[in-house]
C-alpha cells in the first residue's frame, strides 16, 4: 500500500482537512512545520559521496547535511500534499535527486546509525512524491541509492549494540522494503524487530530478568544488568536504555512506533504484538517525565529526562486507535504539542498523528 511508510493516504487526508479549516492542533503543528528550517524553499541540498560519522558525531562530514536533507524532502512532501504547491514537491524531488545522484557510502563507528536515522526520512518523503505527486523522473535512481548504499549497512540489524540502533534499522529497513517493493527485505526486518523488541522493553511476564537478543554475546544476570545500565530492578515498561538516558530510549520507542505504523498501513499488526510492552514503556518514562521524583531503585533515583518530540504516533495508535486509557502519556504528549522535529529522524507527528483515526 502506497503511500505507506509512517503515513498512509487517508491519514494525510485527515490532516489536509483539519489544517485547511484551521483545527487545532494540526493548524499551529503545520505553521511550525512551514516556519522551519526544513520547509525553506531557498534550501540548496547539500550531498556527497562518502557520509563519514564518527561516534557523537566526531568526525562530523556530512552527517548532519544527510539528516537534515532527508527531514527537508519529507517536510516539502508534507508541505506539497497539504498546500499542493508544485515548489514543494519541485523542492523534496531536488533534494532527493541531489544525493541519489551522489551518495556512495557511510564510514566510520556511527554509519550504521546514520544511514538508519537518514533513511528513515527518505521513503517516508519518496513514498509521497513517487505515489501521489507522480513526475519524478529520477525515482528509479533513487531507488538504486536506498537499495544499494543504505541497505547493506542496517537490513540484518546488529546484535550487540544499544537497542535503540537495531530498532532505528528496522524502521529504517521496513521503509526502504516498501518504497522498494521488497517483499524478503521487509519480512526479514520484521523478524529481527520481533527478537529486538522483548530485549528492549522488559514486561514481568518475562520472567525474573530481561528476555536477551538471540545471537548476543549478553546471557549472564551481571551481563544483563550491565547491558540495562547498572539496573537490577525490572518492572513493566523499563527499557534496556532507560537507565542510560531518557533520549536514547525514546530514539527507540519513537523508532518501534515508526516501524508498527508502517506494518500497519502494510496490512500487518504489529502493534498488537507490542501495545503491552509499548503501553507500559511509554506510561512508565512519562510518569517521570512529567516530574514525579524518580524513586531510588531506578537508575539510582536521578537520571536526564528528555524525551523529545517523540510520543505521537504512539499515543494515537495506543490510545486513539486502541483505546487504552493512558494518563501519563497523554499529559506528556498534549503539553509537548506541537512537537516538531529532533532533528534526526522524528518529525512533525503531532501534525502527522495527533488524534488521527485513520
Amino acid at each position: 500500500t502506497h503511500p505507506g511508510v509512517v503515513v498512509s493516504r487517508p491519514q494525510l487526508d485527515f490532516i489536509r482537512t483539519k489544517v485547511q479549516s484551521g483545527a487545532q492542533p494540526w493548524k499551529l503543528a503545520y505553521d511550525r512545520m512551514m516556519a522551519s528550517k526544513y520547509a525553506d524553499l531557498s534550501r540548496t541540498p547539500k550531498p556527497r559521496a562518502v557520509v563519514e560519522c564518527g561516534s557523537y558525531s566526531n568526525p562530523n562530514y556530512g552527517c548532519t547535511d544527510e539528516r537534515e536533507d532527508a527531514i527537508a524532502a519529507y517536510t516539502t512532501a508534507l508541505a506539497w500534499y497539504i498546500t499542493r504547491d508544485d515548489r514543494y514537491a519541485q523542492k523534496a524531488i531536488q533534494l532527493m535527486d541531489a544525493w541519489s545522484a551522489t551518495i556512495r557510502d557511510h564510514t566510520n563507528s556511527n554509519a550504521p546509525l546514520q544511514t538508519a536515522w537518514s533513511a528513515s526520512s527518505w521513503p517516508k518523503a519518496a513514498e509521497i512524491i513517487k505515489h501521489v505527486h507522480g513526475n519524478w523522473p529520477n525515482s528509479g535512481r533513487f531507488a538504486t541509492m536506498l537499495r544499494d548504499v543504505y541497505l547493506p549497512l542496517i537490513q540484518n540489524g546488529r546484535v550487540n549494540t544499544a537497542g535503540n540502533w537495531e530498532l532505528s534499522m528496522m524502521e529504517a529497513t521496513l521503509g526502504i522494503a516498501v518504497f522498494l517493493e521488497d517483499r524478503a527485505v521487509y519480512d526479514r526486518a520484521v523478524d529481527i524487530f520481533r527478537v529486538r523488541i522483548p530485549a528492549f522493553i522488559y514486561l514481568s511476564s518475562d520472567g525474573a530478568l530481561p528476555k536477551t537478543r538471540p545471537g548476543s554475546s549478553v546471557d549472564t544476570r551481571d551481563e544483563i544488568v550491565s547491558y540495562w545500565h547498572g539496573q537490577s530492578t525490572f518492572v513493566d515498561g523499563l527499557t534496556q536504555e532507560t537507565c542510560r538516558d531518557f533520549t536514547h530510549t525514546a530514539y527507540g520507542l519513537s523508532a518501534a512506533a515508526h516501524f508498527a505504523e508502517t506494518a500497519r498501513h502494510q496490512g500487518q499488526d504489529v502493534w498488537g504484538e507490542i501495545r503491552e510492552r509499548m503501553r507500559h514503556a511509554w506510561g512508565l518514562h512519562t510518569r517521570y517525565q512529567n516530574g514525579e521524583p524518580m524513586p531510588s531503585w531506578l537508575c539510582g533515583g536521578t537520571l536526564n529526562r528528555h524525551l523529545g518530540p517523540t510520543s505521537e504516533v504512539s499515543f494515537n495508535a495506543l490510545n486513539t486507535r486502541l483505546g487504552i486509557g493512558m494518563t501519563n502519556t497523554q499529559r506528556y504528549t498534549e503539553g509537548q504539542r506541537p512537537q516538531g522535529t529532533d532533528n534526526l529522524f522524528t518529525a512533525w507527528e503531532t501534525l502527522t498523528h495527533a488524534a488521527n483515526p485513520a
